[in-house]
């Protein structure tokens, strides 16, 4: 299931993601925010449980923010997860 999240309070613009019937990540895309990071963090979670990523990126803040492009990632994959 190909799933659009509209993030807020970071620099990414949009999070795209697909999910399996078995909860797990096949591809995710970011639009804007940082290149390197957000591509690294592609290619580490690309292919594990959803439900074990959004439990390792909650929470994490960027600079002075409260959030990130992972924390909001983990809201996304979470969101998904209870429907």
């Amino acid at each position: 299931m190909k799933v659009n999240f509209k993030p807020s309070g970071v620099c990414c613009k949009e999070i795209t993601f697909d999910i399996d019937e078995n909860n797990i990540v096949k591809s995710v895309n970011f639009v804007g925010g940082c290149p390197g990071n957000l591509i690294g963090l592609k290619h580490l979670i690309e292919g594990r449980p959803a439900d074990e990523i959004a439990e390792k990126l909650a929470g994490i803040p960027c600079g002075g923010k409260s959030t990130s492009c992972p924390d909001q990632l983990s809201k996304a994959l979470r969101d998904q997860l209870s429907k």
